[in-house]
């Protein structure tokens, strides 16, 4: 893995932790730090399942990766409160 790709992924799995706190209903209480760290375990989630269906090479934005990506991550949100006691409003 090349240092543009380990970049690449971390600023898309901020914006998957991002997403998939946008996409549950309430508030969370988990850091930022954490948010970026769940969106970037959703994403690699999120890459292994699309390649696990055997999908090729787009030309354009993967939006089913994309949205694999982001559900990956709201569970390991609501995964990640139940874990620590943190009560999701």
């Amino acid at each position: 893995m090349t240092i543009g790709a380990i970049i690449g992924t971390i600023i898309f799995g901020a914006v998957i932790g991002i997403l998939a706190r946008l996409a549950l209903p309430g508030r969370q209480s988990i850091s930022a730090v954490v948010t970026v760290i769940l969106g970037i375990l959703g994403a690699l989630i999120g890459y292994w399942v699309w390649g696990q269906i055997g999908s090729g090479d787009t030309n354009g934005i993967d939006w089913i990766r994309w949205i694999i990506s982001i559900i990956a991550a709201a569970v390991l949100v609501v995964v990640y409160g139940l874990a620590t006691g943190r009560k999701q409003v």
